[in-house]
């Protein structure tokens, strides 16, 4: 077996990426890029289940009595419109959050679709399947009226949990390597719970619609779909993205850690206590009335909001301290400057390097990002060396971001202190017509001339003997 093949292996084992080849043209590089066929096959799968929800929630469905109407599609249309605002602020939330070490746009899509989509997808067929398992039927009529509750109690947290978590695995086993701190899985797990809850707003939301538009006793329509939006869209928005962030916890806690029990021991726990979380909401949701509620969400789910806050947060300046330490080793080391781990481990620098870079120009701009992900790479990968969690292939990696760091100094912004944005003018400056010497200068076409423009470096023929702006060389 060759050297080659053997440390392809070595990285294979360890999850580490090879050094793409830069020097294929892009389409064969997009074309032979695993990524692309992945987001390909899972949009149409994604796009396969959403028609398949579509479908069956605008069918009618036949009752002994009659016929249930489906939902049509301008309620549909609405409920979209009011379940966008919830989605576009966890998605800017948690995109936020993963600022260290962010993931690639698309492994964001792929969690984003799934919990829209399949995890929906397969959660209604089975809480549906469940539910009617749960049932107590007489003489064709449904005689217990508490099977509802029983299957959103204790069916539903274990399946939709375990349905929202399945792409967090999927990811692990495709690139754990990028998963290195916990904000990576507090993002992708937030991520997927609110394309959950996206989805099953609008489902909520458009029954709502056609129940208080056909029925005389709700009163105001409108204003009880508005209630409903409230109520799901705001005051109780956090429950999805809570619930599903503990098993994102647990599954990086074992991917950062040596030990082989912690490995198996925490996505485990962090499940159980996401299906726990979500069947004391469903319980409460469901029992509780009047004072006790708003006792129960003051008193308990809003101190476990702020709690999990407050931990991510707190986690923000825990990886700042990591980067900042983990550089530090390669500084001592001689190998990187004594200002890069006090630049990389700091959000506002980093931004502000970023902004100086992009009055730059487009090239400076795109090597100071590649700086900046190089060298935080550079530090996890120290990280992952220390803790164990990766072996002796991890050296060859650091080589290759060592060069890469070397190679983008020349062009990026590596310390931004002290440096103004240079604004681009808004005026091209017009062209300086330089007049032809006027003074005699050396015999032959080797002087030191002044150069005038389009003139050849000093040292060479500075002047064309045919140009007729310039005449013959004096001499």
């Amino acid at each position: 077996m060759s050297t080659d093949t053997i440390a392809r292996h070595s990285r294979l084992l360890n999850g580490i990426p090879s050094q793409s080849d830069l020097s294929a043209p892009l389409p064969k590089r997009i074309l032979t890029n695993p990524w692309t066929w992945i987001g390909i096959v899972f949009t149409l799968i994604y796009a396969a289940c959403l028609w398949s929800q579509y479908a069956m929630m605008t069918a009618d469905t036949p009752v002994r009595d009659g016929v249930v109407p489906g939902i049509n599609h301008s309620a549909i249309r609405d409920s979209f419109w009011y379940a966008m605002p919830t989605l576009i602020f966890w998605i800017v939330l948690f995109v936020i959050a993963d600022r260290f070490r962010p993931q690639r746009l698309l492994v964001w899509y792929l969690t984003l679709g799934w919990g829209a989509s399949v995890a929906t997808f397969v959660s209604l067929h089975i809480n549906t399947w469940a539910s009617e398992q749960l049932s107590i039927v007489v003489e064709g009529t449904q005689a217990d009226p508490t099977t509802g509750a029983r299957a959103a109690i204790y069916i539903a947290p274990f399946v939709e949990e375990a349905a929202k978590a399945t792409v967090l695995f999927w990811i692990a086993m495709l690139v754990r390597y990028q998963l290195v701190t916990k904000l990576n899985g507090v993002a992708l797990a937030g991520l997927s719970a609110a394309g959950f809850a996206f989805t099953e707003n609008i489902i909520y939301y458009s029954r709502a619609i056609m129940y208080s538009s056909s029925q005389i006793n709700t009163g105001n329509a409108e204003a009880a779909v508005r209630e409903l939006v409230w109520l799901r869209g705001f005051w109780t928005a956090f429950g999805h993205p809570l619930f599903t962030m503990m098993t994102g916890l647990g599954l990086l806690v074992a991917l950062r850690t040596h030990s082989k029990v912690v490995r198996v021991l925490a996505p485990l726990i962090g499940y159980l206590l996401a299906a726990l979380l979500h069947m004391m909401f469903n319980s409460q949701a469901t029992f509780a009335q009047g004072v006790m509620r708003y006792v129960i969400y003051f008193a308990v789910a809003l101190p476990l909001v702020a709690s999990v806050a407050v931990y991510v947060v707190r986690q923000l300046f825990t990886e700042s301290r990591k980067i900042r330490a983990r550089l530090t080793d390669y500084v001592r080391m001689g190998w990187l400057s004594p200002v890069d781990p006090e630049i990389t481990s700091r959000v506002r620098r980093r931004a502000w390097a970023l902004m100086v870079a992009a009055t730059r120009g487009w090239s400076v701009l795109r090597a100071t990002l590649s700086l900046q992900r190089t060298l935080t790479e550079l530090a996890y990968l120290r990280d992952a060396e220390v803790k164990g969690v990766i072996d002796a292939a991890g050296q060859a990696r650091a080589t290759e971001l060592l060069y890469q760091t070397r190679s983008l100094r020349g062009l990026a912004i590596d310390d931004p202190r002290g440096q103004r944005l240079s604004l681009p003018t808004l005026r091209k400056p017009k062209p300086v017509d330089y007049p032809p010497p006027s003074y005699p200068g050396p015999a032959g076409l080797g002087g030191n001339w002044p150069a005038g423009p389009g003139s050849a470096p000093l040292g060479s023929q500075l002047y064309s003997r045919v140009d007729p702006k310039w005449g013959p060389p004096p001499g």
